[in-house]
């Protein structure tokens, strides 16, 4: 498991997975449906992207995000963040 702290550090483990996968740039960005320039710039380190893309990609390589270090989130939990003080 890779420990992931930056953006860089992320850009850097989606190149390598990348490259160990055999997969250029552009076959990347197919595979996980997003543009070249996405590909680019996440491996550039770059803050900004969309996670629900970031998570495409990972996903397209094969991976999975594990959080570890904060408390385990049950399935009744996650409406709760939605409710609106309802």
């Amino acid at each position: 498991m890779t420990s992931i702290r930056s953006p860089q550090q992320l850009g850097d483990a989606v190149r390598v997975a990348r490259k160990q996968l055999g997969l250029t740039q552009p076959q990347l960005a197919l595979a996980a449906g997003v543009g070249v320039r996405f590909i680019v710039d996440l491996e550039a380190g770059k803050p900004t992207l969309r996670l629900e893309n970031v998570l495409r990609v990972i996903d397209a390589l094969g991976g999975e995000i594990q959080l570890s270090g904060l408390p385990c989130v049950a399935a009744d939990d996650r409406s709760e963040g939605s409710d609106h003080g309802a």
